[in-house]
């Protein structure tokens, strides 16, 4: 089956789009964005933050930001599927709109639902969404009547949560400096705990090893200079991957595209 995986700048800022159609196995990874989408054929099973999820046709999938997940099909066949993606300054913006009130970002409760009307509302947006520039006011439109019925039934507002003061440690400076070489020394150090006891911790905590982590923080960096228009090859070298080919392997394994053809999604 040939593999078809396109990106789509949508009729709204902040808001951007994907098809899909694979038979691929997707290692985990996260997104800086919340992710609707929908199962259009096939199956798939993914690890997320509330543990391992099934979706079939016409069931909803949905991953908030930094939320690691990953995705293997559950058929030969592979399976088809659609994702909005929604930057979080917009998704809080629409979010207290709909709450007429300001608040901390409200996360999505549940990773997989099936929800006939929701369905049904989410394939209009996409299609407004993914359609003539002219029809921004009816996406926008689509877009809030989907959010007015997912966020009442599907959000949540979650207690204050945060790892331990040794990993979030960590965590920050490979936040702050993805691209830099930190050995897992010296993020030892910087934690106050071994190395064995910082590989158990951070993977139990963030759902995945430094080094995991470190390449997802690479990789968005890796995207937000690709949309500034830079070049691929000076790309690679102000993310921290080791050169461009290494870059490729990154984004096959995490997106199941190449930054070739995620720059020219958003020319």
């Amino acid at each position: 089956m040939a593999e078809r995986i396109a990106y789509y700048r949508s009729s709204l800022h902040g808001i951007h789009a994907m098809q899909a159609d694979s038979s691929r196995s997707f290692a985990r990874h996260s997104h800086d964005e919340y992710g609707i989408g929908l199962i259009v054929r096939g199956a798939q099973r993914s690890f997320s933050g509330r543990g391992m999820v099934q979706a079939g046709p016409g069931d909803l999938i949905m991953v908030n930001p930094g939320e690691v997940h990953d995705g293997q099909p559950l058929l030969d066949g592979g399976r088809a599927w659609r994702m909005l993606y929604i930057q979080p300054a917009l998704w809080q913006q629409l979010a207290e709109e709909l709450a007429e009130q300001d608040g901390r970002p409200q996360p999505l409760l549940l990773p997989q639902l099936s929800d006939v009307c929701l369905r049904q509302q989410f394939v209009q947006a996409f299609a407004l969404l993914c359609g003539e520039r002219t029809a921004g006011l009816q996406a926008e439109q689509a877009m809030l009547q989907l959010l007015s019925r997912l966020l009442p039934a599907h959000g949540y507002r979650p207690p204050s949560s945060a790892c331990s003061a040794d990993i979030a440690r960590v965590r920050a400076l490979l936040d702050d400096e993805p691209a830099q070489p930190h050995s897992l020394s010296t993020l030892a150090e910087l934690a106050g705990i071994s190395r064995f006891r910082l590989l158990r911790s951070f993977s139990q905590q963030l759902g995945c090893s430094p080094h995991d982590y470190q390449q997802q923080r690479r990789l968005n960096l890796a995207r937000g200079l690709i949309a500034q228009g830079r070049p691929l090859a000076d790309v690679a070298a102000s993310s921290g991957f080791a050169d461009q080919s290494h870059m490729n392997r990154v984004f096959l394994q995490r997106l199941g595209i190449t930054p070739g053809c995620y720059a020219q999604a958003l020319r």
